[in-house]
């Protein structure tokens, strides 16, 4: 009998999943990502691939990072969107969070596309 593939997860647009970045150390636990990719491709069951940008808990004032408090994460600490660094991430290197997290807002996630822009080097109104 053929064996059946485990199915790809399926992200939603906002949420908090974690990941095993390539550069990572060997010994770091994988780090929490926002998917900010459509959720028309999150969850498309051919798309094998999100965008998603890291959260950091080292904390530094950057106009591509966001500051969120772990009342609108759900995480233990404050952390860092780092905008700078979204990244194209394989859906079957994703992994769901242990605890409850919490869906970012659609406010949060349009900064979070304003520190995108930013970090291609554009003012976000200058981009029609």
């Amino acid at each position: 009998m053929p064996s059946q593939a485990t199915p790809l997860p399926q992200p939603k647009r906002g949420e908090i999943w974690f990941v095993k970045f390539p550069s990572d150390p060997p010994e770091k636990n994988p780090r929490p990502v926002v998917i900010v990719s459509m959720d028309a491709r999150n969850q498309h069951p051919r798309a094998e691939t999100v965008l998603a940008v890291p959260l950091s808990t080292t904390l530094r004032e950057s106009p591509t990072h966001i500051r969120l408090q772990p009342g609108e994460t759900g995480l233990a600490e404050a952390c860092d969107l780092q905008a700078e660094t979204i990244s194209t991430i394989r859906k079957q290197t994703l992994q769901p969070s242990r605890g409850a997290l919490r869906r970012l807002s659609e406010s949060t996630l349009r900064e979070i596309a304003r520190g995108v822009v930013r970090a291609m080097g554009f003012v976000p109104n200058d981009i029609g």
